[in-house]
């Protein structure tokens, strides 16, 4: 009995991890192949004669090829450089400074970072944007993203910042270091894998955000490759597969490269450098 129930706890389990596989596996798979196919459908299926022809017409469209290499580009680097600055300097602020309650407060912000992109807070974020005299312009769109991404980021960079040993620190001051030279000389080389984790983290969730481009910008020219890849859907809301699907895989190149590129530098090893 022990042996069928351990086989029946194996045969479900493998059961699970195929539907899992095959509910992530398959679309990635048709994103492979179907920007390739002339004559694409929703079903996977391998191009009997291959062409870079919907390539060709996406990258006809100005609009969105404006989108995708201008405007995402702007968005989604100038949040991770204000994430990945502000972060760091207020995790290591938090992590040394003694301040009363100080865990409560990267508690309270996690808990509340949700719904500065929500949906819920679209309505006094667009009023306060309109205030400041940023909307339709992209500084707006990132001041949302740095604020609704920054307390999640100050409480994974908290964690890098705690693993360094104080001592670090206290030795470069004893040989005469300043306050910002032992930030910049200690701490920022240990911590440089956590700004990394930081910064793609960051870049991504800029890179593929919708609903707050399409809510602070109003100009076509502006818009992200979020809301301009509905430039390929006809008058009457259908879409035009092919073109959806070559534009989509264009769309997720660059996270993957950046993904390549740190894990061909750093091997995706994030750790805060100092074991004690």
């Amino acid at each position: 009995m022990k042996k069928l129930r351990k086989f029946l706890g194996n045969f479900v389990y493998y059961i699970f991890v195929a539907v899992v596989i095959a509910f992530f596996g398959i679309p990635l798979i048709w994103l492979a192949f179907t920007p390739f196919n002339p004559r694409a459908t929703l079903a996977v299926e391998i191009p009997a004669q291959p062409t870079l022809d919907n390539f060709r017409q996406v990258f006809e469209n100005k609009f969105a090829v404006q989108a995708l290499v201008q405007n995402n580009l702007i968005l989604a680097v100038g949040t991770m450089i204000g994430i990945t600055f502000i972060a760091t300097l207020t995790a290591y602020a938090l992590s040394r400074a003694r301040i009363p309650g100080r865990n409560y407060l990267s508690y309270t912000l996690i808990l509340f970072s949700s719904v500065v992109t929500g949906t819920a807070a679209m309505v006094p974020i667009f009023l306060i944007i309109a205030g400041m005299g940023l909307i339709d312009n992209h500084l707006g769109v990132i001041l949302v993203f740095i604020g609704g991404f920054l307390p999640s980021a100050i409480f994974i960079m908290r964690d890098f910042v705690d693993s360094i040993p104080r001592s670090y620190e206290e030795s470069a001051m004893v040989a005469g270091a300043r306050p910002f030279g032992v930030f910049r000389d200690v701490v920022m080389p240990l911590v440089r894998p956590g700004m990394m984790v930081i910064a793609i983290w960051a870049f991504v969730h800029a890179w593929g955000a919708f609903l707050i481009p399409f809510i602070l910008l109003r100009s076509p020219g502006k818009m992200p490759a979020s809301t301009a890849i509905y430039s390929f859907y006809t008058e009457a809301g259908t879409p035009n597969i092919t073109l959806v699907a070559a534009y989509s895989l264009l769309y997720a190149l660059p996270v993957l490269v950046l993904y390549l590129l740190v894990n061909w530098r750093y091997g995706f090893r994030f750790f805060g450098g100092i074991k004690r």
